[in-house]
């Protein structure tokens, strides 16, 4: 089956991640988020890839190329990020004349439950939720179909959300041209699935497993989720007395120096290097060429290409983004003294990360200096620089 994958959107809402490349392009587990979407699909049973490209669209198409994991890969242009639907349509032009797929380039679906979304449509992917208030929700007749999806309702229908992975009939296609504007002012594909859904044959699937990343914080539990997954392999340079437990994975061109305690699970990519006398720990990411110096602590944490912590710094539950230099010293908090879950500042509004453990989210090429603190929740822009000894309390 074609399956077509959103990958155009800026991601404003990961900000300042995206100052430099699109969401879907963001690292999770050593590839970007996309390609486990891409992949899963094709595990699932996909016969071809179509990427939606728009922001920073050369990163996608070099990435993939003509083909991945055997599936023929083609691309269709959103030039204007209008919509779901609007994203869809932009497809049309590639797609054969039969039923096809669409999943969003930033989500992580479990391949089982893709399968049986693949299995026959018009179906939609759905995936229970303890507080559904913020996502599209599905209205279900008790007998596997939907009747209806209310978007972030105050009063939900179910607890069962839309995971924005479809399969729909042919004739949809020809239904996208017809989409008119949301109050959002966007072109929403839940249009479409209202429209078959007053033909009262759209399959509810049941997802096992499923992760929205639209937030900084989602991207380390779509690190946590892949990370997981790993096998410990040990191809780079690592000190005869240094100490690897659980699943690790040391690439070619890695290094691991003397006294270094890696409790996984972690993968730490070519180029980068860690020690001597490192602790890094929990679900981490270690880009290519970052570095973790002398007597540093680094746990559930994303440490983008070139990022450097470089002695005497602890670094929790925390993204930093390329090239950022923490100068010795640096001190990250990642957790509230009242007990209440950390919030970030997303497109302006405090929100709630739902963790009680949330550290630091810091744009490229930031810089702190020695002795410094960043208290949990904190977002440093790109650029930004924090003065020797500051303690910083608020984004900048």
């Amino acid at each position: 089956m074609q399956t077509v994958v959103l990958a155009a959107g800026v991601g404003s809402r990961m900000g300042p991640l995206t100052e430099e490349r699109p969401k879907p392009m963001l690292p999770v587990a050593g590839r970007p988020l996309v390609a486990h979407t891409v992949e899963s699909a094709v595990e699932a049973g996909a016969s071809e890839i179509v990427l939606v490209v728009g922001y920073r669209s050369e990163d996608v198409r070099e990435y993939f190329g003509e083909e991945y994991a055997g599936v023929p890969v083609r691309y269709a242009v959103q030039e204007e990020q209008r919509g779901t639907a609007d994203a869809v349509k932009s497809a049309l032009a590639v797609l054969d004349d039969g039923p096809f797929a669409v999943l969003n380039g930033d989500a992580l679906y479990d391949v089982p439950s893709l399968e049986e979304l693949y299995d026959g449509g018009p179906a939609v992917g759905s995936f229970e939720v303890d507080d559904p208030t913020s996502y599209g929700v599905l209205r279900t007749d008790g007998a596997g179909l939907v009747s209806g999806v209310v978007e972030k309702p105050d009063d939900p229908p179910s607890n069962l959300v839309n995971t924005g992975a479809y399969v729909f009939p042919a004739e949809a296609g020809a239904w996208l041209r017809d989409v008119e504007e949301s109050e959002r002012g966007e072109l929403e594909l839940t249009d479409v699935l209202d429209r078959l859904c007053e033909r009262g044959e759209v399959r509810a699937v049941a997802f096992d497993r499923w992760l929205d990343v639209g937030r900084p914080w989602e991207l380390l539990e779509a690190n946590e989720w892949k990370l997981g997954e790993l096998e410990t392999r040990v191809d780079g340079d690592v000190s005869e007395d240094a100490e690897l437990t659980g699943p690790v994975v040391v690439e070619e061109g890695a290094t691991v120096r003397s006294g270094v305690v890696v409790e996984g699970p972690a993968l730490i990519q070519s180029g980068a290097t860690v020690g001597p006398n490192a602790y890094v720990r929990g679900a981490t990411l270690l880009r290519p060429n970052a570095k973790v110096g002398h007597a540093v602590e680094v746990k559930n944490s994303v440490l983008m290409a070139g990022a450097t912590a470089g002695h005497l710094s602890y670094v929790g539950d925390s993204v930093l983004g390329r090239d950022v230099n923490f100068g010795a010293g640096t001190q990250v908090a990642n957790l509230r003294h009242d007990g209440d879950d950390v919030k970030v500042t997303v497109k302006g509004e405090r929100v709630s990360t739902g963790r009680r453990k949330m550290g630091v989210v810091v744009g490229g090429g930031a810089k702190t200096g020695i002795n410094s603190s960043l208290n949990a929740g904190v977002v440093l822009s790109p650029g930004a620089t924090v003065r020797p000894g500051e303690s910083v309390t608020r984004d900048r």
